[in-house]
């Protein structure tokens, strides 16, 4: 029998402090380095988006590599590449952690809705709000000390 996969993962994580460094062309350049990254790492980027001051990443998942390898290659190539740009007075650094959330097929279309729309969706919440219920909705307990501020 052949094997076939299909996994999709929701990944989502912010910068320390909630630095909002992310503006016009740099949110552009910063989706194309991480796009990058993750079909290096053979993986499939479906969608990048996100705020000043945290992004959002849609991916296909390459069952052969974790999810936390991936993550933290994005921050470690990214993080480099940013500190090299001086987009960033001192040194730049994501948040410690970052939240993995799974998706099948018929959901796709609603979640790359969400995540293309992110400027909208702050209009209404924060960033700890839009998290919390991520949390909320995968019923995943936490302690409200863990949230990102």
């Amino acid at each position: 029998m052949s094997t076939f996969t299909q996994l999709y993962v929701h990944l989502i994580f912010g910068t320390s402090g909630r630095i909002g460094i992310f503006h016009g062309d740099k949110q552009n350049q910063i989706q194309k380095y991480i796009t990058g990254i993750i079909k290096n790492r053979g993986h499939t980027a479906i969608i990048i988006n996100g705020m000043p001051d945290h992004i959002h990443i849609l991916i296909g998942l390459n069952p052969d590599k974790t999810i936390s390898d991936l993550v933290k290659e994005i921050k470690r190539c990214s993080t480099n590449y940013i500190n090299e740009q001086g987009w960033f007075k001192g040194k730049f650094k994501w948040q410690k952690g970052y939240g993995a959330f799974s998706y099948g097929q018929s959901q796709l279309q609603k979640i790359i809705h969400y995540i293309k729309n992110q400027e909208r969706h702050h209009r209404k919440r924060s960033f700890r709000e839009e998290y919390k219920q991520l949390l909320d909705s995968f019923e995943i307990d936490y302690s409200v000390a863990l949230l990102p501020k």
